[in-house]
């Protein structure tokens, strides 16, 4: 039982076609280490143990008739800024704290159609604004490889319960790379597919839902049944791509890196992962090339308008109505975003054109551009986005100056996956990340799937996961 928190999905759904496991024993496995370490963590919101444990039950006799479906008994976290219909979704907010949607997340109905069973809702700073995952109604969210540090956001309960084995697969948003951001923090492999490969509740082109997973076949599993064009959005792509994760060989490969993509301050712990995984890739057959992207912090300052200007859009109501039940990082969003004119959200689109001039023709000469996923591996759990930070000497942003994650949705169509290179002094991961062609979805799965070969899979053992109970605050 103390194994099976940190089953891959693909293991279970093996064991539990040859009736070796049963989907209740998994599930109960799970309960059980979630009421140990969740008070430590705080990854949920809301948890549905005796719904879930009737689902597996429904699931074991889907797989002794033979009809289960392709996540039959798979406990999933679903991140608690998607809907579930009839269920409470807050969106990390005072203000919605009482909301109950009437319609499913589409990414979400397909993974309950699929047979996922949810186990819990996993926490969202407010309204998915801020890369840590803190706020007024949940409290702080922490990073279970070591306590003092952020599991990142915005998907960072999402994250950290999967670090933690407290659920098999998660799912979660990504609008400047929160589902990237916690995937390196915490270790676990987190992929933003190209924009309208997934459904998603908007047209924003920024927009991306995937998955959240332990190893590359999982997020490979989860993304093959979120994805697909859907009726109620029309930025759909009308071609399903499905993805593998196999023993790929990556001889003869050209990947183009860069450390800091032009303008970012790399962390010297991070610049010396991300040096080692280079040199993995190069043991892997692999050209490895670095480029200069011509980047500068224009990229950072139109992401910050775009973003600001997209919150007071969606959020400006609130602000006279909901003040005091709001969060500092929203308000100071929001007011931001009001202040926006359309001739500075109309430049940020040029920026976006000059970014992909430099970085188109690197593509098509490569197979891939790898960079890190994050500029440090993790800021302090109650650290404030309004907050400067420092970074090998140099003053950035608190909220994003810390990530190399945004510019990749400012360039929607392409993929993006991080996955776990190293761990820090402080024991918080660090992760790569693996940016592909537009809409080359395998080509991105396929390294990514060689890297982890390599690497070596996280999890398996006591060495490769958090303490339990999680590692004490430290560093």
């Amino acid at each position: 039982m103390s194994e099976l928190p940190y089953l891959a999905a693909t293991e279970a759904i093996a064991a539990f076609r040859a009736r070796r496991l049963s989907p209740v024993e998994l599930v109960r496995a799970l309960i059980e280490r979630r009421e140990r370490i969740e008070p430590q963590v705080r990854a949920f919101t809301f948890t549905f143990d005796d719904r879930a444990l009737a689902a597996a039950r429904r699931a074991e006799q889907r797989y002794a008739a033979g009809t289960a479906r392709p996540l039959e008994g798979i406990p999933i976290g679903v991140k608690d800024v998607h809907a579930i219909a009839g269920e409470i979704t807050t969106h990390g907010s005072l203000v919605f704290r009482d909301n109950r949607d009437e319609v499913t997340t589409p990414t979400v109905q397909r993974l309950l159609d699929a047979g996922a069973i949810v186990l819990g809702r996993t926490t969202s700073p407010e309204f998915g604004s801020s890369t840590i995952t803190h706020s007024r109604l949940w409290g702080v969210t922490r990073n279970p490889w070591n306590l003092a540090f952020t599991p990142g956001g915005s998907s960072g309960g999402a994250a950290a319960a999967l670090a933690a084995g407290m659920v098999t697969l998660a799912d979660g948003s990504d609008y400047g790379g929160s589902i990237r951001i916690p995937a390196s923090c915490c270790g676990v492999v987190g992929y933003k597919p190209p924009h309208g490969r997934n459904p998603c509740d908007g047209l924003d082109p920024f927009s991306h839902l995937g998955p959240l997973a332990r190893t590359v076949a999982d997020a490979a599993l989860m993304q093959n049944v979120m994805s697909g064009p859907s009726d109620t959005d029309i930025t759909t792509l009308p071609e399903r791509v499905v993805v593998s994760a196999g023993a790929d060989d990556l001889a003869g490969w050209r990947i183009a890196w860069s450390m800091d993509l032009g303008y970012c301050a790399i962390d010297p712990e991070v610049r010396a992962a991300t040096l080692a995984a280079i040199e993995r890739l190069r043991t892997l057959g692999c050209a490895v090339e670095q480029v200069e992207l011509g980047w500068t912090d224009r990229v950072h300052d139109a992401y910050e308008i775009h973003h600001a200007a997209a919150d007071a859009a969606l959020l400006w109501t609130l602000l006279p109505s909901q003040r005091a039940l709001l969060t500092d990082y929203v308000i100071a969003e929001i007011e931001r975003g009001n202040q926006i004119s359309a001739r500075e959200l109309l430049a940020t689109h040029e920026v976006r054109l000059d970014m992909y001039r430099t970085l188109g023709p690197i593509l098509a000469s490569h197979d891939l551009l790898v960079c890190p996923t994050t500029a440090v591996p993790a800021v302090p759990a109650e650290h404030s986005p309004l907050a400067p930070l420092t970074i090998d000497g140099r003053t950035v942003s608190g909220h994003r100056g810390w990530i190399l994650t945004y510019p990749f949705n400012m360039l929607g169509a392409l993929p993006a996956i991080s996955v776990p290179s190293a761990r820090s002094r402080s024991g918080v991961p660090i992760g790569l990340q693996l940016v592909g062609r537009p809409h080359d979805d395998q080509r991105v799965f396929r390294a990514a799937s060689a890297f982890e070969r390599a690497r070596g899979r996280w999890f398996v053992d006591a060495n490769t996961r958090p303490l339990d109970p999680p590692a004490s605050p430290r560093g």
